[in-house]
C-alpha cells in the first residue's frame, strides 16, 4: 500500500524566525571572534542600548566583515542578513515604526543605513577617494513622500463651498474687521483657497500677504492645523513631550561626549526653579532645552562640499529659536535680517529662561504664538512648516523629521528618515 506523503509548508512566521536566528548567530559570532566585539555585547547586556561610540564600532567589524567575506560590493541579501541579526541579537535597537526593524543598520531599498554608508566608505577609501560620506546624497526630503509640503487630503470638509470671487469677498471682510469670531470662520471656509495656494510657487509667498491676519491673530495657525490633520494629531506633542520623551532624551544626552553647551542644556532641562535660592546660570527654560537637546542626540547631517561643511548642534540652535532683550522693536530687528524660507522662533524678554512672548518669524513676517511656553511655542512653530507649506531648515531636518514622525507620527512609512532618526526612536521607545 503507498502512502501519500504530506508536505507542511512553512508559514512566513516561522520563516521570519528562522531569518531571524540564522542572522543572530552570524552577527553574534562574528562580534564574538573579533576584537572588541565581545565588549559591545556586554555594554548591550547591561545597558540594553549602544553608546554611539560603540554602535560605530559595531558596524566598522560587521562592514569589515562583510566585505572581507563577499568582495567589496556585497548582495544586497547579504547585507539585509547582517542588519537583521542586529536587531534579532539586540532586540532593544529594532525601530518599531520601519517595516522590519532594522532599515537604520540597512534598507534595500533605498540603499541606504549604517551598514551601506559604512561599505560606501571602505569602498571610497580602496579607490582613494577622499570623498565626505554624505556627499551628493538627495536629501530625505526630496526623495521621501511626506513632510510639510506635499499636497495632502485634509480631516475638514466644509459645508460651504466659495467660488473664488467668494473667496476674495471673503479675505476683503477679514482684511477690514475686528470682530475675531467671524474671521476665524471666515479663514476656516477660505481654508481649501489657501492650500492651493500653499502648493503653487508662483502664490506660496504671497500668503501673509494676502492673508495678513495671521500677523494679528493669535491661533489661526493651530486652527489650519487641525484642520488639516484633527485635533488628535494636534494635540501629540503637549501631550507627550514631558511625559513620553523629556525624561529619556536628557538620559541619553547624559551618554553623548560633553561640552560646554551640552552640559549648559542640561543643567536648564533639569532644573525645575522652584528654589529662589537657586544661583545657576540658565540658558533656556526646562522645556525649551529639552527640545535644544534633541540637536544634540540627533545633530545636523554632513552638507557635502559643495555646501558648508558639517555643522554643529550648537550652531542649528540659531536657526531654531533666536532671544531678544525685552523693549526690542520687532518692525525694525524684521528689517535687519535677511527674509528666510524656514520660520524659525524669535523669543523675547529679560533673559532666555523667562521668556514674555514667542514670534515664529518668516519672511521677514512676525506672527504672534498664542502660548506663552515654550513647549508651546515649539509646537506652533513645527505646524507653521505645514499650514505654510515651507521646508525644513537643512540644519534641522533630522530633527524635525524625528518630531513629526515619532512625536506626531505624521507620513510614517512616507518620508525618508536617516539612520540616526530611526536610532535614537528605538533607545527611546524600547
Amino acid at each position: 500500500m503507498v502512502q501519500d506523503t504530506v508536505i507542511i509548508e512553512e508559514g512566513p512566521d516561522s520563516k521570519r524566525m528562522k531569518l531571524d536566528d540564522e542572522a543572530k548567530k552570524l552577527v553574534q559570532s562574528v562580534l564574538v571572534k573579533k576584537p572588541g566585539g565581545e565588549s559591545i555585547i556586554n555594554e548591550y547586556n547591561r545597558t540594553k542600548a549602544l553608546k554611539d561610540e560603540t554602535r560605530r564600532k559595531m558596524v566598522n567589524i560587521l562592514a569589515a566583515d562583510m566585505t572581507e567575506k563577499n568582495g567589496g560590493s556585497p548582495p544586497r541579501l547579504v547585507k539585509e542578513k547582517y542588519a537583521r541579526g542586529i536587531v534579532a541579537l539586540f532586540p532593544y535597537l529594532s525601530d518599531p515604526y520601519s517595516k522590519n526593524g532594522f532599515e537604520h543598520y540597512y534598507d534595500g531599498e533605498s540603499g541606504t543605513g549604517y551598514l551601506a554608508w559604512r561599505i560606501k566608505t571602505i569602498q571610497r577609501n580602496l579607490a582613494k577617494e577622499r570623498r565626505g560620506s554624505f556627499e551628493g546624497q538627495v536629501s530625505y526630503a526630496e526623495r521621501g513622500s511626506g513632510g510639510p509640503t506635499v499636497a495632502r487630503h485634509s480631516k475638514f470638509t466644509s459645508e460651504i463651498v466659495l467660488s473664488e470671487d467668494e473667496c476674495k469677498e471673503a479675505i476683503a471682510f477679514m482684511n477690514h474687521s475686528a470682530d475675531e469670531d467671524a474671521i476665524k470662520k471666515k479663514m476656516k471656509l477660505t481654508f481649501d483657497y489657501r492650500r492651493k495656494m500653499v502648493l503653487d510657487p508662483m502664490q506660496s509667498s504671497d500668503l501673509l500677504t494676502i492673508f495678513p491676519r495671521f500677523k494679528d491673530i493669535k491661533g489661526l495657525i493651530e486652527q489650519d492645523f487641525v484642520l488639516m490633520f484633527g485635533e488628535g494629531v494636534s494635540g501629540k506633542l503637549l501631550e507627550k513631550w514631558t511625559t513620553a520623551f523629556k525624561k529619556k532624551v536628557i538620559q541619553q544626552c547624559k551618554r553623548l561626549p560633553a561640552t560646554s553647551d551640552l552640559q549648559e542644556l542640561l543643567l536648564a532641562a533639569e532644573s525645575l526653579r522652584d528654589d529662589p535660592e537657586e544661583d545657576v546660570h540658565i540658558v533656556w527654560d526646562s522645556d525649551l532645552a529639552s527640545v535644544l537637546l534633541l540637536l544634540h542626540l540627533i545633530p545636523p547631517s554632513a552638507q557635502g562640499r559643495k555646501r558648508p561643511g558639517k555643522v554643529s548642534a550648537s550652531q542649528a540652535e540659531n536657526h531654531l529659536v533666536v532671544f531678544k532683550k525685552s523693549g526690542t522693536n520687532i518692525e525694525e530687528q524684521l528689517q535687519d535680517i535677511s527674509a528666510s524660507a524656514q520660520p524659525y522662533l524669535l523669543a523675547v524678554g529679560p533673559q532666555k529662561d523667562s521668556i514674555h512672548q514667542f514670534f515664529i518669524i518668516l519672511d521677514q513676517h512676525a506672527i504672534p504664538c498664542k502660548s506663552t511656553s515654550s513647549l508651546g511655542a515649539f509646537d506652533e512653530l513645527f505646524k507653521a512648516h505645514y499650514v505654510f507649506g515651507t521646508s525644513y531648515n537643512t540644519m534641522l531636518h533630522n530633527m524635525y523629521t524625528f518630531i513629526q514622525t515619532t512625536v506626531y507620527n505624521i507620513d510614517v512609512g512616507k518620508v525618508k528618515e536617516s539612520p540616526r532618526v530611526a536610532e535614537v526612536r528605538a533607545r527611546l521607545l524600547n
